[in-house]
């Protein structure tokens, strides 16, 4: 007697037993999506074991059938799903949900087709046509047959358009069997219509032969996996390291995955990848319609790909026989998934790549410290590429204290005359400026001098933030939006004043200062789509814009050879943050932005405008100096047990009720304190740095330090199985990468 545990989508964190019929017996497996009684109800469900004994005392219920339409999640992604709700202290449905796009899982999807037309046979039809010909009635059938002839296969629109008729001639036809239609399963191609010139391989320098044997050589060692961590600086060419692994493992008969940390990267990593392999690739991110996720997933499903590209998701693309795994820009932040299963996609590339014997590469011109520790110790490889292809110099890089512009004027500036002189410099050169500033909007905050107000979102415990454009006051948030105050809302004074600066007004001041230049900004303000931001990266390709303004977004990624200035703004008001991690997110921030510069023939240089010019992080990326910049900053977290020195978990406690959010938060921490062993660091509940986000109060736990396993496993049964008020959301942060 088979026995199968299928998982229900009700989100009890349990399987249940169901008894396998004999007439189901070799169709069901681990993987299969089956329709199950549960209760008084039938529900879908998928098979977590088979096996032949169940713990379940009474008669066991059989399974009704496979789904109709029934998806089959390949059994290494089944065992990395109760890797993540285990890991990840979440439910067993939440984490088979995480390995299906919703289009897929929900099964109301279905495969667009497309009618085509053709003749049943050219001399019936050609004596068809001789016979009827000259007779009026049969016109609208004649046209139908002679635009057949034509062509040999037609969609019914395009018939109908071409013959000039309506449907009725092509059923008589059809009845008579003069014509035969056949339905086709028609691709919804998010990309059909990008035209991609093929490109060839490239001849690789040293550092990158080096760089590929080292990946060919555990490529062909499939008795286990491998994690390599390819440490390049900006330029050196990881991503034909890439593409000539990825060739290598199609050779092989295996298959790749790769992933890249903004949805908006993907269009233009897809072009590049699309040309040198053509329609093997299959996309897949979040911004896809559902009717595209459904295709592109069923392509690699039924083997039609070799390569899938996307974002995070993209690396559960259910390859039965993967090869390679590439996590580019391996530390960064958005690979984090913000709800649960709150999975980090680089720690689960390493995982799969664990049960699927496959090979990993990280890469990263500065990677995560993580990543970096794991070479130290001998988990991971690591190859290093320290020079920029066609032995092209790294930027100059030069510090601009902006304390001394502050003395000679009394105020603060925004572009110091250096940066103004060397904008002017490439626009009479005809090269191009990037300026570079990480937070949008125009001001910070609204301020009244005479009695201190500051305008606060009533919904969360942050200011507003000023966009003077729409002349709103906004939360980044929640979203809240207000008219922006003339006066004083509480002592009615006009005095009132806009701090801070944001990408907003930096356009503002740029458009000021450089009259004739043309610019544009980029940031989530202005680009809407990833269509609006090829947009604009299209204009700046052909030259059409000479300085480009953005945040983050156009931090990395970027590849423009006529940008020879990179001017960063207020390059340390990131390392203020409350967060241990603040100076390596600076680090990576600044050398990403920096690397945009002199990527083609002409050479680079970067402009760092702070008014800290003493500080180890700034000092540190302007040397490119990661690897003392990482033993530096390791001291302190060795001291406090930060990762990676210890892992980190975090416990959230989330209310309308301030005191009640606190009170479950302290009645959590007692149940959980006696699985703490003596080398935990326990930071007891406090409220978060962000005390109340969309009215929510923000309580939290910390725990950090070795060997968390246990005490994991007891936070899990408790989140998901203990006892807890209706009104208060808690989640778990596993490996968390912020602690806002």
């Amino acid at each position: 007697m088979k026995i199968a545990k299928v998982i229900i989508d009700l989100s009890l964190d349990k399987g249940f037993d169901y008894y396998i019929p004999d007439n189901l017996s070799s169709q069901v497996h681990v993987g299969s999506q089956v329709n199950v009684p549960f209760g008084r109800s039938m529900r879908h469900g998928y098979v977590l074991a088979i096996g032949t004994h169940t713990s379940y005392n009474k008669v066991l219920k059989s399974i009704a059938s496979l789904c109709e339409k029934h998806t089959k999640i390949p059994e290494p992604l089944v065992k990395l799903g109760e890797w993540m709700a285990d890991y990840y202290c979440c439910s067993q449905e939440q984490a088979v949900r995480t390995l299906l796009p919703r289009a897929v899982r929900s099964g109301k999807v279905k495969h667009k087709t497309l009618k085509l037309y053709s003749i049943t046979d050219s001399a019936e039809t050609e004596k068809f046509i001789i016979e009827h010909g000259e007779k009026k009635p049969s016109q609208g059938q004649i046209a139908i047959l002679r635009t057949l002839l034509i062509h040999q296969q037609v969609s019914q629109d395009q018939l109908l358009a071409e013959a000039g008729v309506t449907a009725s001639p092509l059923k008589t036809l059809l009845s008579k069997k003069l014509v035969t239609m056949e339905e086709v399963v028609v691709r919804r191609n998010p990309y059909d219509s990008a035209r991609i010139m093929a490109s060839e391989p490239q001849e690789p320098t040293a550092e990158q032969q080096a760089a590929l044997e080292q990946i060919y050589e555990k490529l062909n060692q499939p008795e286990k996996g491998h994690t390599i961590l390819l440490h390049g600086v900006t330029s050196s060419g990881k991503t034909e390291v890439y593409l000539q692994a990825i060739a290598k493992a199609m050779k092989m008969g295996r298959d790749s995955i790769v992933l890249v940390p903004e949805i908006s990267l993907t269009p233009q990593t897809v072009r590049r990848f699309r040309a040198r392999f053509g329609d093997m690739i299959s996309v897949l991110h979040s911004r896809l319609t559902e009717g595209e996720r459904f295709d592109e997933w069923t392509r690699v499903s039924e083997g039609k790909v070799q390569i899938a590209v996307g974002a995070r998701s993209a690396l559960f693309a259910p390859f039965r026989n993967l090869g390679l795994i590439i996590v580019d820009e391996e530390h960064e932040n958005s690979y984090k998934q913000g709800e649960a299963p709150r999975y980090h996609a680089r720690d689960v590339a390493v995982v799969r790549a664990h049960f699927e014997k496959c090979v990993v590469i990280l890469g990263s011109a500065t990677p995560s410290f993580e990543s970096y520790a794991n070479t130290i110790n001998g988990k991971y490889s690591l190859i290093e590429m320290n020079k920029r292809i066609d032995d092209r110099l790294l930027p100059t890089m030069k510090v601009v204290d902006m304390r001394l512009g502050s003395q000679e004027t009394g105020k603060a500036s925004i572009f110091s005359k250096i940066l103004v002189d060397a904008v002017y410099d490439r626009l009479y050169k005809g090269e191009q400026t990037i300026l570079f500033l990480n937070r949008r909007g125009f001001a910070r905050q609204m301020l009244c001098e005479q009695c201190g107000y500051v305008a606060e979102c009533p919904n969360c415990s942050i200011p507003y933030t000023y966009h003077k454009k729409r002349e709103t006051l906004t939360c980044h948030l929640c979203g809240d939006v207000i008219k922006a105050h003339l006066t004083c809302p509480a002592c009615k004074s006009p005095e009132i004043r806009y701090s801070g600066i944001g990408t907003e007004k930096i356009e503002s001041m740029a458009r000021a200062v450089f009259k004739d230049a043309r610019i544009i900004r980029m940031d989530s303000d202005t680009m809407h789509s990833a269509a609006s931001y090829e947009t604009a990266l299209d204009s700046f390709r052909r030259g059409e814009i000479d300085i480009l303004i953005g945040t983050q977004m156009i931090a990395k990624g970027l590849h423009f050879p006529k940008v020879t200035l990179v001017g960063i703004i207020n390059a340390d008001q990131s390392m203020y943050i409350p967060d241990f991690r603040a100076p390596e997110r600076t680090f990576q921030l600044l050398t990403q932005v920096a690397g945009r510069a002199g990527r083609g023939d002409i050479s680079g240089e970067v402009l760092i405008q702070t008014f800290n010019p003493s500080n180890d992080t700034i000092r540190y990326a302007t040397h490119n100096d990661y690897k003392t910049f990482y033993e530096d900053d390791m001291e302190v977290r060795k001291m406090l047990s930060y990762p990676p020195e210890g892992h980190l978990i975090t416990i959230h406690f989330r209310g309308e009720d301030q005191n009640a959010a606190c009170a479950c938060a302290y009645d959590f921490f007692e149940r959980i304190r006696p699985a703490c062993h003596p080398e935990v660091i326990v930071t007891e509940p406090e409220p978060a740095p962000i005390e109340r986000i969309k009215k929510k109060w923000r309580y939290m736990i910390m725990f950090r330090g070795p060997r968390l396993k246990y005490l994991r496993q007891k936070i899990r049964h408790e989140v998901l199985h203990g006892k807890r008020p209706k009104d208060i959301d808690i989640y778990v942060d596993v490996d968390a990468i912020s602690l806002m």
